[in-house]
């Protein structure tokens, strides 16, 4: 299935949320576009598109901005079907485990890939960028309602999870839930990916026979076709599209469309965005907003984790 508007997919190599949809990209054989976006604050042309939302990666179909990942592969499903995502004999339990994979699992895994010896290796002659990217990181994290864990705690919790994998990989089945991958997969995949990626800590999965077979086995999957272009030409793109609505009317309580409202994280990277309410159901809610580059932009948000309430 062809997509109606081009996918650009705003991200940088190293993202792990970022790599989760490439992945997906990859499963689905989609052809996209590439937009590199800097690591750290500003990010002057990607608050152009959301209007602050910060966190990477984030998808652009036309001038419909998609923010969050959660929500970012059911508009990718929705757009090329097979692999399913979520199939009904796991409709239920797939998107459980990458909730669990995209919150606890990550959560596990961003103290190890912080470790002191390992990003001295990573920036090894680019301290300056390493101290930038810490000091970026911590203030994303400020107020979080998911405080960086201990390390010796977040090491303990990683390497609990990575036994459990390999005895549920060790039953044979290509992917978790069988022999088609589904959003459990990648979302598990990336905060190892992450990991296993960094000098030192890579180690850490030489005795995980299954868990490697299954990351390799994601891993052939690529990235799909992707051509790359530069933020000027993907804003541009935004200015001269019509946004697109694929709902109307509102479940929230006390607020319906036309409204104004702010919606925000509640995990972390907790940067607000304010617009017009163009509609809610239970999956998304999707605000409209001028900027003064993009034009009209429709930007939407899962419900879940995410705060959404009236302007003041």
């Amino acid at each position: 299935m062809k997509p109606a508007t081009d996918i650009i997919l705003h991200h940088y190599p190293v993202s792990p949320f970022a790599e989760k949809i490439r992945t997906i990209l990859g499963a689905k054989q989609l052809t996209w576009k590439s937009v590199i976006i800097p690591r750290v604050m500003p990010k002057p042309d990607v608050v152009a598109l959301t209007g602050g939302y910060r966190k990477t990666p984030i998808l652009q179909l036309g001038a419909n901005i998609i923010c969050d990942t959660a929500l970012i592969a059911r508009k990718l499903n929705a757009l090329a079907p097979m692999p399913d995502l979520y199939p009904a004999h796991a409709a239920m339990s797939a998107p459980a485990v990458a909730a669990w994979a995209d919150s606890a699992l990550f959560n596990s895994a961003v103290p190890l890939a912080f470790l002191p010896e390992v990003l001295a290796q990573t920036f090894a002659g680019r301290e300056a960028e390493m101290q930038a990217l810490v000091t970026d990181r911590a203030a994303m994290r400020k107020d979080s309602s998911l405080p960086r864990l201990p390390v010796h705690e977040a090491r303990n919790n990683f390497m609990l999870s990575l036994g459990k994998l390999e005895k549920e990989l060790a039953i044979g089945t290509t992917y978790l839930f069988g022999n088609s991958p589904t959003i459990a997969d990648f979302a598990v995949y990336h905060p190892l990916w992450f990991v296993a990626t960094k000098p030192v800590v890579g180690d850490l999965f030489k005795n995980y026979p299954n868990v490697r077979r299954w990351m390799d086995s994601i891993q052939a999957l690529g990235h799909g076709n992707s051509t790359e272009i530069n933020s000027s030409e993907a804003i541009a793109i935004a200015r001269n599209a019509e946004i697109v609505l694929e709902g109307e009317g509102s479940v929230l309580p006390n607020l319906q469309p036309g409204d104004t409202i702010v919606v925000a994280p509640t995990d972390y990277g907790m940067d607000p965005v304010q617009g017009q309410l163009a509609y809610s159901n239970e999956v998304e809610v999707v605000l409209t907003r001028e900027d003064e580059r993009a034009g009209k932009v429709a930007v939407h948000f899962p419900r879940v984790n995410y705060s959404i309430k009236k302007a003041e």
